[in-house]
């Protein structure tokens, strides 16, 4: 059976993209989520207006989130964190903190955009990237230092 897309799907296609599917798939899957429509010349229609429409509205993201990160891209976070000897912290510094420090500076950030490989256990400097949208990613420089 040959379905429109009208998301994209991972190992199946983009949006907009014409494929072939088992029909049981597309009748039990695909069509009751309203992740595709059967391909007929006016669904075709249809799913290209909207194609257009999420292209529209996606080149304003992206404009929007390379805005954001070049207005971050001076922008580094100091956190003050109690801590023994060795440096090492009682504790560790989370997304969580890298989150709230940059909403003290005036930056709302979803925490989940927010990565670290793992969590910050040491004083020092280091890296976070943030993820503004999927095409536009930030380094962000975290400062660790020791509270007093």
């Amino acid at each position: 059976m040959d379905v429109i897309l009208r998301e994209d799907i991972d190992k199946l296609g983009q949006r907009g993209q014409v494929v072939k599917v088992a029909s049981g798939f597309a009748r039990n899957f695909l069509l009751p989520k309203r992740l595709a429509v059967e391909a007929n010349a006016s669904n075709k229609k249809i799913v290209e207006q909207e194609r257009q429409a999420h292209l529209r509205r996606e080149a304003k993201h992206v404009s929007d989130a390379q805005e954001l990160a070049t207005l971050m891209s001076s922008a580094s976070v100091t956190i003050k964190q109690k801590a023994g000897e060795n440096d090492q912290l009682f504790g560790s510094v989370t997304v969580n903190d890298i989150a709230a420090s940059l909403e003290r500076q005036g930056y709302t950030i979803d925490r989940k955009k927010i990565h670290l490989d793992e969590p910050i256990k040491t004083l020092g400097d280091f890296k976070a990237s943030v993820r503004l949208h999927k095409d536009v990613t930030l380094e962000l420089p975290v400062h660790v230092v020791k509270d007093e």
